[in-house]
């Protein structure tokens, strides 16, 4: 009995996507994990139109709503189809605005919406529980310490993170450059406890034994973290020391390098921290993106809610 294992040929990019990519990279700075999640989405859209007998220049809009319903009949997660239908609006806008088609044929294709699901925290005693199980005096200890009280202590993304490097970390004045999406530059204070703990690692027996004798390149002998093998530390590797000691403390709940941002901002919004200010740590765009944290920090409006309303406590 054979079994039939064709699939798709593959599709060669479109020089249409390739100029949208590297205008996406060298105009915008956008991050390569956006680029990376862009062209997978727009390689399935290519493919999808050259089996509906379309291509980029005689597309319409109503086999772009086609195509997006298509993604809902695969299943797709609503937040995915989101995602894939602006890395396609933004390819049609730039294929315009460079005259490579005369129209737009997005410009009347509605964005799905996507409901917005509130971050879930840790409580700040399992992160006390989190920090305290990355223990140990082995260099990975060490270095494991720093990444977790830089993701809580700092609220910084795992990208942000693995992208430190040594000339970013000013340890007399106590503060981090860090650039964000778009490679937007932010100053972060370090709490002092980060700040200890970056001190242990950067000592000649934590990340100095993990050192290799011969560097790879500049790029990693300049790197804050570093892994086994001399090199700077890779987005997977840092979700996985996040998760390994997350089974050490016992957290159930559901852990990612994210789940400490979110944690961050939680805490900070329950002990007083403004929208603003939080923003400017945050590295977001817009106030906005922000304000979702006003809605979590119930802790922070039941104790004002009782201390200034008259009949609250009656």
């Amino acid at each position: 009995m054979s079994t039939n294992t064709t699939s798709s040929p593959p599709v060669a990019t479109p020089p249409e996507v390739s100029e949208y990519l590297t205008y996406l990279i060298v105009e915008q700075g956008r991050a390569s994990t956006t680029i990376d999640s862009y062209r997978i989405d727009l390689t399935a859209y290519c493919r999808w139109l050259i089996e509906h007998n379309a291509d980029l220049a005689s597309v319409q809009s109503q086999l772009i709503m086609s195509y997006v319903h298509a993604q809902r009949d695969l299943g797709r997660a609503q937040a995915s189809i989101t995602r894939s239908l602006v890395a396609i609006r933004g390819l049609h806008r730039f294929m315009a605005t460079e005259q490579l088609r005369p129209d737009d044929p997005t410009r009347d294709v509605e964005m799905p919406h996507v409901p917005q699901g509130l971050p879930k925290p840790l409580t700040e005693e399992e992160v006390q529980a989190l920090l305290t199980a990355a223990s140990g005096d082995k260099p990975a200890d060490f270095r494991d310490r720093a990444m977790l009280e830089l993701l809580y202590g700092a609220g910084l993304r795992v990208s942000e993170l693995i992208s430190l490097s040594l000339s970013d970390v000013d340890g007399e004045q106590r503060l981090m450059r860090v650039f964000g999406k778009g490679s937007k530059e932010r100053i972060i204070p370090l709490t002092r406890m980060a700040d200890n703990v970056l001190k242990e690692w950067f000592m000649p027996t934590a990340r100095g034994a993990m050192e290799p004798q011969q560097w790879h390149s500049r790029d990693d002998a300049e790197a804050v973290f570093l892994n086994r093998f001399g090199r700077r530390m890779t987005r997977q590797a840092a979700w996985g020391i996040v998760k390994k000691h997350g089974k050490v403390a016992g957290i159930s709940a559901k852990l990612s390098p994210h789940t400490l941002r979110h944690s961050f901002a939680t805490h900070m919004m329950d002990n007083g921290a403004d929208v603003r200010t939080l923003q400017e740590l945050l590295g977001h765009a817009s106030v906005g993106t922000t304000q979702i944290y006003t809605k979590v920090s119930t802790t922070r409006l039941r104790s004002v809610y009782e201390s200034a309303h008259p009949r609250a406590m009656g």
